[in-house]
């Protein structure tokens, strides 16, 4: 997520006019940084590429918001900031929280926001599931043996 831990991908402004199809394909993949003379440098990136940022800083904006506060155990302060929690069990609050918090780590450290996005989102929807009764219905596994045909 770090300028300084991302590798540099720069075209210069002239070769999105000359190559454009060719730096658009490359922008898909990670961002691009256009360098222009006359004025500073811009990126260029997916709608993907810039949600998923956006997503991960708003998601560490909330984790500071449970470290800053030190009323309560941690599962509990988190359960403040993300109340969906409230709907999983004391133990899987546990589980969550620290879940979370190494998701987080991840994504910082390699600059891949998904991972934490979808840490979160699994334990979210986990979470409404739970709340709507889906916790409770005994699963029917299949037999190891038994093939399924596909659809």
């Amino acid at each position: 997520m770090f300028a300084a831990d991302l590798p540099a991908w720069t075209r210069r402004s002239s070769d999105l006019s000359k190559h454009s199809a060719e730096v658009f394909a490359e922008a898909e993949e990670h961002p691009v940084t256009v360098t222009r003379r006359d004025g500073e440098s811009l990126v260029l990136m997916s709608q993907r590429e810039a949600e998923g940022r956006s997503q991960l800083l708003n998601f560490a904006a909330q984790l500071i918001t449970v470290t800053l506060d030190d009323n309560g155990p941690f599962a509990e302060r988190m359960s403040r900031v993300f109340p969906w929690m409230l709907a999983l069990s004391p133990a899987d609050r546990e589980a969550c929280a620290q879940d979370l918090v190494n998701a987080a780590r991840a994504s910082f450290s390699t600059g891949q926001p998904h991972l934490a996005i979808a840490e979160l989102t699994s334990w979210k929807e986990t979470a409404t599931a739970i709340a709507a009764g889906l916790g409770s219905a005994e699963a029917e596994w299949l037999d190891d043996g038994e093939t399924v045909k596909r659809p």
